[in-house]
Formats: structure tokens, C-alpha cells, sequence
């Protein structure tokens, strides 16, 4: 799961100013064994690497058809000394592992259109220090009243791997969100809801969908 409480912040009163990597890193890796199809616009599938309500909501505002697969990896083993290094690198290593599974059951081999794998991932920091998950609502609560009448930085990652060339494409992305005064009211009605972070730049993602289908050059 994504780090941060970030999944609390979108409901909270707030401005915010976003940047990103510019330009997004580009990675290629190795082409994998599968057929392809040889076809100006090709057909393909897409695979979201995530269990979030909400990144599923987004891309299907998107207009796109997925499935849903989820990564079993020990976030909390990865660490970097940047969290846009560290959102990049936990989107590569939930993509990394749905790959392997993928491999070893031969579900890669039984697809004949092309196959795009979008994965993703979000942390908050507050004061320099990347937040985990709350544990409990008190920590949520201490979280939220935290923000009230300050700032955080919402960082996150996304990463489209096709899997039928190993084309990558990588970013990051990190708004600095300014908060309002916020009611204990208000605290005490986000207590509880677990998943409304965003996590999905859809203007990202669909650059990434059209770059990765784009023919590897020679």
C-alpha cells in the first residue's frame, strides 16, 4: 500500500502547486519472449499494478479496459534518501514482481495483443520526513491536525512498462499542498476512509501509453 496517509489529504481543505521530472527518465528493458503483431496502431491490453479504488477509477475515466494485478513485495525493505527516487524505485519493484509472476505461470505467452503494465506509487512528506500509513486513527488524527494551517508535499510515481518490448517510461511527480485551518470535524469525518488518494497523473500516463507503443528503435 501507498505510504504517507496521502490517501487522507485530497479531502482536505487545500491549495497546491505541482512540479515534475522534466524530462521523464526513460528506461528500456529486456525485450521480453512474446509475440507481437506488426500494425501501425497496435491493439494491446493494460495491466494496473495496484490495488487502489481510486488509480482504477482514473484510468477508466480514461476511456481503457484493465485488469488488476497487485505486487507482493516488503515496501518497507526499499529505501532511498529522496522520496522521488523512492516512489520511482517502489513503482519498478511492484512492476518488477508482477513481471515474474507473469513469467512463471506463462500468462505472458498466452497474450497475443501487446501488453502494457501501469504501476505506480505515492508518499507524503511532512516536514522533511516521509510519512508511513497511519497505524491508528489517533496517529491518522495527529496527522491531519498536523497539516492544519501548513504544508506538505505529495510525491508521486508512474511507470508504463510494456511488456512485449520491455519499453519503459518513469517519472515523478510532487505537488506541494497548502492546507486551511481544518475543523475537527472535518478530522473527525476522514477518520477512517483508507483510500481516496488520487495516485495516477492521467496526463503522464497517457504519454507514457503512447511512447511505449511507439517501435523500439534499431
Amino acid at each position: 500500500s501507498d505510504k504517507g496517509g496521502a490517501y487522507l489529504l485530497s479531502f482536505l481543505p487545500h491549495t497546491a502547486n505541482t512540479s515534475r521530472a522534466s524530462p521523464p527518465r526513460r528506461a528500456i528493458g529486456a525485450k521480453l519472449d512474446v509475440a507481437t503483431a506488426s500494425m501501425s496502431k497496435p491493439s494491446f491490453q493494460i495491466i494496473l499494478g495496484s490495488a487502489s479504488t481510486a488509480r482504477r477509477r482514473i484510468l477508466a475515466e480514461m476511456g481503457y479496459e484493465f485488469r488488476v494485478m497487485t505486487a507482493d513485495i516488503d515496501e518497507r525493505s526499499i529505501r532511498k534518501d529522496k522520496p522521488e527516487e523512492l516512489v520511482m524505485a517502489l513503482a519498478e519493484a511492484k512492476a518488477d514482481a508482477i513481471i515474474a509472476r507473469l513469467l512463471n505461470t506463462g500468462q505472458l505467452q498466452k497474450d497475443t495483443d501487446m501488453t502494457l503494465l501501469i504501476t505506480a506509487d505515492t508518499v507524503v512528506v511532512y516536514k522533511g520526513v516521509v510519512r508511513e500509513k497511519p497505524t491508528s486513527e489517533d496517529e491518522a488524527r495527529e496527522f491531519i491536525k498536523g497539516y492544519s494551517g501548513g504544508h506538505a508535499a505529495v510525491v508521486g510515481s508512474i511507470l508504463v512498462t510494456n511488456l512485449t518490448t520491455g519499453s519503459r517510461r518513469v517519472t515523478w511527480e510532487r505537488a506541494e499542498v497548502y492546507f486551511h485551518e481544518i475543523p475537527d470535524e472535518i478530522i473527525d469525518s476522514l477518520i477512517g476512509n483508507t483510500d481516496t488518494v488520487m495516485g495516477l497523473p492521467s496526463a503522464l500516463t497517457q504519454q507514457f501509453i503512447d511512447e511505449v507503443l511507439q517501435p523500439l528503435k534499431a
